[in-house]
């Protein structure tokens, strides 16, 4: 069974193409194999700086022959008195058989023309070299390069094609203008290890001619050998590495045949936060930092742990290179923390009137006192006391308060963690410190939430600012378009909300909010913009189904969706509720009785908020006992309704409604079972008002128009 080596040869490419390159080809090769009819025994994709290649074994040598029915013109066009015309002759020609191959079948449009043409199975080689092209030329990334002077378009330049199957060569060329790049069987070593080009006898030798030549090329295998070195060097100096995922992803993909190498930093420089070093380390240097082992907090040792590249043998002057750059870098760090803390973190404040947030939206000084604002106004609903509120406006006022200081100028990654660092040696509340850390979070999908009211409040307040701001100056969200990250500061506040139990009325914080001419336009913009947040966390986060978070948000009602907003802990606790009983089979008992008379409700006039029986039916009208059997009922229901909207406990409302389905089944299908649409009007709303007062208590629970059968 044949094997096959595909290997693109480029210059030093980012490690994030590669990665993604990878994964492109992961999906996309073994698609395109089955499509060719061609089984294998195994597909694998590899890369490094300088190579993507894809290695299939167990090959066929061809596609199997087949047979296709082909579909003609229609009968009447393809035959006249018997005789072929040019339209069936034409057809048989282009699927070159004879003419006595065509056969005339019924369709459901009437009778065409078919022929069962047998296929001859293609080489696999003549597959594979149309395929190439096409796997190359799909690559999709970030910023990709003109090669040369021509059309071409790659991330880095293209140096050599290796296209081997088994121990042939197949005639591939990647045309480029006036330059093109030839299919062939070398390839290039490691640049410092072996420069030599290495030659490709046979696929299979693929995987171990260049091992030979100091390259690895199955990235898993060099992370698992990265990780087993860091390892090693680490506890050499009795400390344990940290290993963030993303920079060890980074790393892998930076190097061709990796050497952890171990280097260090005076220790004076640990009496920086460290943060700061590891900032440095991980973001700026791709360095791995050392703790110290068995502790519960990051403490450092003046370790780091780099990966070269480059010659084993010279693993010393890689280390004191890289220690240089590193002394340096800290060495910045400790005069920006020592300038930083000669005064006091509230004297930046001043400084943020001359920092721009938007153009037209001011300084960060003034979105800082909209954040005050806005936390005032939060801390109103959620009740806090006096010291609460106190330390909820200190850390507004602070909050923004490191963007200026040299620390986080030059580190911008260090924002919220050097205000935190910076307060407390202030001589700020712990509250207060810890608020002006919490209000970033969180800063991505994998985040934390903020964990303290203070920071909480904060959170909440910067957030709801950012997005109304924005909003207002009508930079809406469009596509996968959203620069000011929108999407995910609105996912946050809903998040924050529901993760802290918090009562925030997020509909009265809007309206208090959102001001200008344009002011309601843009507050239903924000309001559509959270109940789509809202509707997708429902389904994509709580696993609710589709059809339960349209009963709670409701479908093009104003008044649910206006109170999803006001309560956005009762419209959790209500879909986590439905999507139980639907589990459990609860909502089925009520499902009947329930939509039935939702249905037959929209016929009358009643207001979706009215629950109270003897306000709007008079018994005087009842015909038959099924109608005052289910007024008593509805008579009932009202303190249990008022219990479960109070308490947000919907499991007694759910058992009173299944409760009273004999009496609802009894009016629609009883032996006295009424016309609901009655002769009389008088009659005829009195009984529509019966089943819209059975809807309404439903509606406190849900909305069960837009819910599915089970």
């Amino acid at each position: 069974m044949p094997n096959f080596l595909l290997e693109l040869g480029t210059e030093e490419l980012p490690a994030d193409f590669v990665a993604s390159a990878i994964a492109q080809w992961q999906s996309r090769i073994p698609t395109t194999i089955a499509e060719n009819l061609l089984t294998n025994d195994a597909i694998r994709v590899f890369g490094t700086p300088r190579r993507l290649a894809v290695l299939i074994e167990g090959l066929p040598h061809q596609q199997p022959d087949r047979e296709e029915e082909i579909k003609g013109p229609p009968a009447a066009a393809a035959f006249k008195n018997g005789q072929p015309t040019p339209a069936a002759i034409g057809f048989a020609k282009k699927q070159e058989v004879e003419l006595d191959a065509l056969e005339i079948r019924p369709t459901d449009k009437g009778d065409f023309v078919f022929v069962l043409k047998k296929i001859q199975g293609r080489a696999t080689s003549d597959i594979l070299a149309a395929l190439v092209p096409q796997w190359i030329n799909s690559l999709e990334g970030k910023r990709l390069m003109r090669w040369g002077d021509g059309d071409v378009k790659f991330s880095r330049p293209l140096r050599n094609l290796t296209v081997v199957l088994d121990n042939q060569v197949l005639p591939v060329v990647i045309e480029n203008n006036s330059q093109h790049i030839e299919s062939g069987r070398v390839c290039a070593g490691h640049r410092v290890l072996h420069p030599e080009p290495v030659t490709i006898n046979n696929a299979t030798d693929y995987i171990q001619s260049l091992q030979d030549a100091f390259i690895e090329v199955d990235p898993q295998q060099r992370q698992t050998t990265i990780l087993q070195q860091i390892q090693t060097v680490a506890a050499k100096v009795g400390g344990v590495p940290h290993i963030p995922p993303d920079l060890l992803q980074e790393v892998t993909n930076l190097v061709e045949w990796p050497t952890a190498v171990i280097g260090k930093f005076d220790p004076e420089f640990l009496i920086l936060p460290p943060e700061v070093i590891t900032t440095v380390m991980v973001k700026h240097q791709r360095y791995f930092p050392v703790l110290k082992p068995n502790t519960t907090k990051i403490e450092l040792l003046p370790y780091f742990i780099t990966i070269s590249n480059g010659d084993p043998a010279k693993s010393d002057i890689i280390a004191a290179g890289n220690e240089r750059v590193l002394r340096a870098r800290l060495a910045d760090g400790q005069f920006f923390y020592k300038t930083d803390t000669a005064k006091t973190l509230e004297t930046y404040v001043t400084q943020l009137e001359k920092v721009t947030f938007q153009e037209d939206l001011g300084s960060v000084r003034d979105k800082v006192a909209r954040i005050s604002q806005i936390a005032g106004l939060i801390s109103e609903q959620l009740k806090l006391n006096p010291a609460e509120r106190e330390a909820v406006q200190r850390a507004a006022l602070l909050c923004k308060a490191d963007l200026v200081t040299q620390m986080v100028y030059e580190f911008p990654e260090l924002q919220g963690v050097m205000g935190e660092k910076y307060a407390r040696i202030a001589g700020e509340s712990e509250a207060v410190a810890t608020a002006i850390f919490e209000h970033y979070l969180p800063r991505n999908a994998a985040d934390i939430l903020p964990q303290t009211m203070t920071g909480q409040v904060i959170a909440l307040a910067d957030k709801l600012d950012t997005i109304v701001s924005i909003f207002g100056l009508g930079m809406l969200p469009t596509g996968s378009s959203d620069p000011f990250a929108l999407r995910r500061a609105a996912n946050a506040v809903i998040n924050i909300t529901w993760a802290a139990d918090l009562s925030v009325n997020l509909h009265q914080l809007l309206t208090q909010t959102v001001r200008g001419e344009r002011q309601e336009l843009i507050f239903n913009q924000v309001a559509d913009f959270f109940g789509q947040r809202l509707r997708a966390l429902l389904l994509e986060e709580r696993l609710i189904d589709y059809d339960l978070v349209n009963a709670v948000l409701g479908e093009n009602d104003p008044e649910y969706a206006k109170r999803a907003l006001a309560d956005l802990l009762d419209l959790r606790d209500r879909a986590t509720f439905l999507q139980s009983i639907r589990e459990n089979g609860n909502l089925d008992t009520i499902y009947e009785t329930v939509n039935r008379s939702t249905r037959l409700a929209k016929q009358g006039d009643l207001d979706t908020q009215q629950l109270d029986p003897a306000a709007v039916v008079e018994p005087a009208l009842f015909q038959k006992s099924c109608e005052q059997g289910f007024y008593d009922a509805l008579v009932q229901l009202v303190p249990t309704t008022k219990i479960a909207r109070d308490t947000r406990n919907y499991q007694q409302l759910v058992d009173s409604l299944a409760a009273i389905a004999p009496v609802v089944s009894n009016f629609f299908d009883g032996p006295e079972s009424v016309l609901v649409m009655d002769a009389d009007p008088k009659v005829q709303r009195n009984r529509l008002n019966l089943l819209g007062l059975l809807r309404n208590h439903a509606r406190v629970l849900a909305d069960f128009g837009p819910i599915v059968k089970s």
